[in-house]
């Protein structure tokens, strides 16, 4: 092939690109134009608590609560081994599992009515209490191959002074609820009645402890509490 002839097929191939490229570039947004928005699922606080829950005059302050890596996202965990962490797919939570989780005990602590608590947009409003979270589990468990999960829910919370962050009382509270179906509905709903179990138990835990800490003091000071 002579240089001439190099040349000219080297410009056709060159004119060539653009249009291919152009191509190309449409085809990818298109994909992503048509992908099917994820469906967003959200969760309930709790709202149903003992008559006899202990009142509590303290303000506590529910701080960011933590997680594991693995759980520490909007994507909804799921377990098909013990080894082993997976997703569902074009399924997200509304919010990443430990912002929800604080949202969701902040308004159980009021629904209670025995504890006034405190959340992320009353960062400037002093409180004597502040309540530590981390979720250790947060996941729908497939055991033996099973098709329809158990979700199970494990978290763990701490009470501390402040402004010195001395620990008061520390405690956990589980929940392992079976779904009615392998669906990603009933699974949801399942998420939803053992974080409420969860949730319940730390609010009572949490109106308990701040009332026998006020109990404390007032027996010291010569008064019952509330007086």
């Amino acid at each position: 092939m002579t240089g001439f002839a190099r040349m000219l097929a080297r410009r056709r191939l060159l004119a060539a690109l653009p249009p291919l490229v152009g191509v190309a570039s449409c085809t990818a947004a298109d994909l992503i134009a048509n992908r099917p928005a994820p469906k967003l699922f959200e969760l309930s606080p709790k709202s149903t608590f003992p008559p006899d829950l202990p009142q509590s005059r303290s303000t506590v302050r529910v701080e960011s609560v933590t997680a594991t890596a693995g759980l520490n996202s909007t994507r909804i965990a799921l377990r098909p081994s013990p080894t082993e962490l997976d997703y569902y797919a074009g399924v997200l939570w509304i919010d990443v599992v430990p912002v929800m989780v604080q949202n969701l005990l902040v308004e159980s602590l009021e629904n209670s009515g025995r504890v006034d608590a405190l959340g992320p947009a009353a960062a400037g409003v002093p409180a004597p209490f502040a309540l530590l979270g981390h979720v250790r589990e947060f996941q729908a468990e497939y055991s033996q191959g099973r098709a329809v999960p158990t979700v199970r829910v494990r978290l763990q919370a701490r009470l501390v002074t402040l402004p010195r962050r001395e620990s008061v009382d520390a405690a956990g509270a589980e929940a392992n609820v079976p779904a009615q179906s392998g669906s990603i509905d009933a699974v949801v709903n399942a998420f939803d009645e053992a974080l409420g179990s969860v949730l319940k138990q730390i609010v009572i835990w949490t109106a308990q402890t701040l009332h026998a800490i006020e109990t404390g003091e007032a027996a010291r000071r010569g008064r019952r509490p509330g007086s």
